[in-house]
């Protein structure tokens, strides 16, 4: 039984069945805790999807912050890849990405994916939470990695640097991931001063999913995010957040309703808030 890859979604059903009928996934765990950075970790080490293989945000998938490139800036490209290779990643194998966090970090790995080239990814519907609640078990084992053959290819996401945001503010739609309290300006815990990028929409990453943490269905999305984009098309959408991780979440939405080709600003509010010639709305 073959099954066609899973390139935004997969819920734990189809993760079971992918998983008893053949060649295997490759399993990659992302829980994390801004606040408390090893407790994703540790969590894993509690107990995961049997298989699974962990990546931690702050080591994996972000390279050496500088006090001017935000707070996760994207790792170089080949050598994330090769990182993953180092996994077992090789072309065309189907990812599966998941956390225990509303897949808010799931989604920046399937975002990284997807710009090496690569895409075969998903995230996991629900997360840990609904592999438990469909019968799936944990493991405290954790399996040496195989490692393949995988190079960054031409990227399928596209993305934009401060420059080129700042030069085409008021042409394009930004959707601001974060809290709606901290898009605002009123509260700001992690970044050099509070607000948010003139023009920008809010549209909080949770907003996406449903009481039970899983994501909405795509046609509830689709119509969400047509009455934000109004006349505009996917393609004059940038997503941002803190740090360029929650973005991604709006992303994978946006992308699992239908409306590809938006841009991410990987930098976001934490680059673009670290230098002060930047321009910065409130309210």
């Amino acid at each position: 039984m073959s099954h066609a890859p899973y390139q935004t979604l997969i819920s734990a059903s189809e993760l079971q069945a992918l998983l008893s009928s053949g060649p295997a996934p490759l399993l990659i765990d992302l829980s994390f805790d801004l606040a408390a950075t090893e407790a994703g970790e540790q969590a894993f080490a509690a107990g995961h999807l049997p298989g699974a293989h962990y990546l931690h945000l702050d080591r994996d998938l972000s390279a050496a912050k500088t006090g001017k490139n935000g707070r996760h800036p994207l790792p170089e490209r080949q050598g994330f890849a090769q990182k993953m290779a180092s996994l077992g990643l090789r072309p065309g194998r189907q990812v599966v990405a998941y956390d225990a966090q509303g897949g808010m970090y799931a989604a920046r790995l399937w975002w990284m994916l997807r710009w090496l080239g690569h895409a075969e990814v998903a995230v996991l519907d629900g997360g840990l939470a609904a592999w438990t609640e469909q019968g799936g078990s944990l493991s405290k084992d954790v399996q040496p990695a195989q490692a393949a053959r995988f190079e960054a290819t031409q990227t399928l996401v596209d993305s934009v640097d401060a420059d080129t945001l700042q030069a085409s503010l008021g042409q394009v739609l930004l959707i601001d991931a974060r809290a709606p309290e901290r898009f605002r300006g009123e509260v700001e815990p992690l970044d050099a001063q509070a607000g948010h990028i003139p023009g920008a929409s809010n549209r909080l990453f949770k907003n996406n999913l449903q009481a039970d943490g899983r994501f909405k269905s795509a046609a509830l999305l689709r119509a969400e995010f047509d009455a934000l984009l109004g006349q505009r098309q996917p393609g004059q959408v940038v997503h941002q957040c803190g740090s360029g991780v929650t973005a991604c979440h709006n992303f994978l939405a946006m992308q699992h309703a239908g409306l590809a080709g938006a841009k991410l600003y990987p930098g976001s509010w934490s680059e673009w808030s670290s230098d002060p010639k930047r321009p910065v709305a409130k309210g």
